[in-house]
Order: C-alpha cells, then sequence, then structure tokens
C-alpha cells in the first residue's frame, strides 16, 4: 500500500526542463546564472529588494539573527509554536530563546505577551523578535511592528511556511526588518533543500551573502579575517526552485482548494475545526490543520492519527511547542497554555499540492469511518 504524504513536493515536466537547461549550461555548482535569477525572481515575488538564497531555512534564520545582533548574552523572543529550527538558530548565535504563546485566533505569536515582556524589558530589550507564520498564516504584524518599534527592537520574520500568503495585500516575507523562507521538500516550493534571507537592506544583503560564503575576503588568494559559513544555495537547486516559483500561483490556488474541501465536511462534524484564518490577510494553506475535541467529537487527535495511518495516510500532530521540548525544558516562556492545548488537539492532514479530488475525498472517508467506529464504542458503553 503506497503512503499519501503529508506534504510532497508537487514537480512536473517545468522542472525538469529547468534542470535539464542548467545541467547543459555547465553551471553546475556552486553558483551561477541560475542561481542569480532565483534571487531577482524571489526579490520581486515577495516585494524585497534584495534575496539571498542558501542551504536552508535555518542557515537563513541564523544569518539573519547574526545581522541584528543576536550574540551571547542576549535574549530573542520566539515563537513557541514552531519547528525546532527556529530555536535552534537562536542557539547558534549563543543567545537565549524565551518562548512566547500563541494568540488562540491566530494561532500566531501573541502581540500582548510581546508587549508586557518588552515593557518589563526596557533596560535589556531582546536582540530580535522571532514570530512564525504557522502553517502558511502570517502573524499579526500590525500590532508587532508597533509594539517592537516602540522598544527599537527588530523582527526578523520566519515565513519558513509562508512564501505565496498575504498580508494585508503585501506578500509574506516582507514584514519584518528580514524575512526568512525555507524550500525543504515538503514546504509550498522545493529547491530540494534551501531557504532565502530577505531584505530591503541591499548592505544587509551583501553581509549575507559574504557570511554564506566562508566571509571570503576579495583577494587572488584565499584570504579570510572572520568566521564564515557555507551556507550558499547551488546553482543546480536554484534553477529547480526557479521552475517551483514560476507555479507559486497554481500551488497555492490547489493547497487551498484542498482546504476548502476539507473545510466542507468538518463543518459537518461537532467538535472538529479548522485553523483559523486571521482578518488581515490570506494564507497559502501550506497544511490544512484542524483541531479536534475530544469531549465534543468523540475521539482525540491521536486516534484519528493512527487510524489514517492504517490506511496509508501520513498525518501529524502540530507542532510542540518548544517550551515542553526537552531540549529547552530550561530555557523561560510567556506561556497562557494555548500552543499546549493545540498541540493536544491538532492534526495536520494530507495537503499535498498533487492530491486528487479523489485523494481527498479518501483521506475524508477514513476519517468519517473512524468517528463512525468510534460514536458506535461509546454508545455499547
Amino acid at each position: 500500500m503506497a503512503t499519501m504524504h503529508l506534504s510532497a513536493p508537487s514537480v512536473g515536466p517545468l522542472e525538469r526542463e529547468y534542470l535539464l537547461r542548467a545541467f547543459d549550461s555547465g553551471w553546475i555548482a556552486p553558483v551561477g546564472p541560475d542561481l542569480d535569477a532565483f534571487e531577482r525572481e524571489l526579490a520581486a515575488t515577495t516585494g524585497v529588494r534584495e534575496a539571498v538564497a542558501v542551504a536552508s531555512g535555518t542557515a537563513a534564520l541564523h544569518l539573519a539573527l547574526e545581522l541584528v545582533g543576536a550574540t551571547a548574552g542576549r535574549s530573542v523572543l520566539v515563537q513557541s509554536l514552531t519547528f525546532v529550527a527556529t530555536a535552534n538558530a537562536v542557539r547558534y548565535t549563543g543567545a537565549t530563546p524565551v518562548f512566547v504563546d500563541s494568540h488562540p485566533d491566530t494561532w500566531t505569536m501573541d502581540p500582548e505577551l510581546v508587549a508586557d515582556y518588552l515593557a518589563r524589558h526596557r533596560e535589556d530589550p531582546p536582540a530580535a523578535v522571532v514570530p512564525v507564520d504557522i502553517f502558511g498564516q502570517c502573524a499579526d504584524y500590525d500590532a508587532l511592528r508597533e509594539v517592537c518599534g516602540a522598544h527599537g527592537v527588530p523582527i526578523v520574520q520566519d515565513a519558513a511556511e509562508a512564501l505565496g500568503a498575504f498580508h494585508r495585500g503585501q506578500p509574506a516575507g516582507a514584514q519584518g526588518e528580514l524575512g526568512v523562507l525555507s524550500f525543504n521538500g515538503n514546504k509550498i516550493i522545493t529547491t530540494g533543500g534551501g531557504g532565502a534571507l530577505l531584505t530591503d537592506d541591499p548592505r544587509r544583503a551583501a553581509r549575507a551573502r559574504h557570511l554564506a560564503t566562508q566571509a571570503r575576503e576579495p583577494a587572488p588568494h584565499y584570504e579570510h579575517t572572520e568566521v564564515g559559513y557555507n551556507y550558499r544555495l547551488g546553482n543546480l537547486p536554484a534553477a529547480l526552485g526557479r521552475a517551483q516559483l514560476a507555479r507559486l500561483p497554481e500551488i497555492v490556488a490547489r493547497k487551498r482548494a484542498i482546504r476548502a474541501q476539507y473545510a466542507a465536511f468538518f463543518s459537518q462534524v461537532p467538535g472538529v475545526d479548522l485553523m483559523p484564518e486571521a482578518a488581515y490577510g490570506t494564507g497559502n494553506a501550506w497544511l490544512t490543520v484542524v483541531t479536534i475535541d475530544p469531549v465534543r467529537c468523540g475521539s482525540t487527535a491521536e486516534e484519528l492519527r493512527m487510524a489514517l495511518a492504517t490506511h496509508g495516510i501520513e498525518a501529524r500532530a502540530v507542532w510542540k511547542p518548544m517550551h515542553l521540548q526537552p531540549v529547552y525544558a530550561a530555557a523561560p516562556a510567556l506561556d497562557r497554555g494555548v500552543a499546549a492545548r493545540l498541540f493536544r488537539q491538532g492534526l495536520c492532514l494530507p495537503s499535498g499540492a498533487g492530491l486528487s479530488e479523489a485523494d481527498v475525498d479518501y483521506v475524508i472517508e477514513v476519517v468519517a469511518g473512524a468517528l463512525s467506529r468510534r460514536a458506535r464504542q461509546l454508545a455499547d458503553l
């Protein structure tokens, strides 16, 4: 039985064409014209002046945090509901992550908690605030910019999951002083890995490119005056990314159609709710995520996940909050219990752009069957 994956990449003839053209050009690695073009096209798509393509979203976030001065002895406010890479990048700089809970209406960083923290730490403000555009939905940047601006704290936007989403009509990734994208294999578009740093500041872009190429100085020999990183994206992955970026509107439209198909079914199921879509933006529906109230629904998120797994369907719990992860157990947290509840009740459903309507109908059929069986079991008790 073939597995239906959570978010498999959507690739086809256009990606093959771009890759073969780059291969035949002889520009294999490390850089080349497709990398330059990919960066220009990313900047145009996201509405920023500069994009720096690198080996991963984590690398982009690490560079962004270095650019804003995150170092040992400084703190960085980080959304707790996120993939571990967001927190790890803070630790790479030596800074201390302070985890911030989510707002229940958006699942993104709670601006009220950020405001309270900044008011209490006027003498030792964090190096940055890192909201995460969770599951393809932008954070509340109007509120966050007001709060952070009042205290002179930069926003580093983790838009790893949000390419193709919008905040008040502006493309995701352009809302902070620096933005970060990911092109991992399960993201909206992929380069087989990879990521990008976004900025309106050409000096920061130049600095990021310098650090990402082992901080090599412009000399006829290998000259280095500081420690750098091997973070640059190669030309072949960039060629794949260009083809994917050309198809971005198509991919997002399909993702949102899948979400609508799930929504039509779950609107009739008590105790199951889709992740809310904030009024200030349009998400890219990277993953369709539901919360399951076991009292009203009669089943738990884990029970439904296991039922889907028996049919070869991959589903996954919502990100386990960072403040609950053993590796960050000692880190400070601003916690109201929202992210923890979402982890207990949340379930990510198959959302790949390559899924057909019949594929989604099959997922729905399995869920409906599992709920019916559970209802009969409860009735027999």
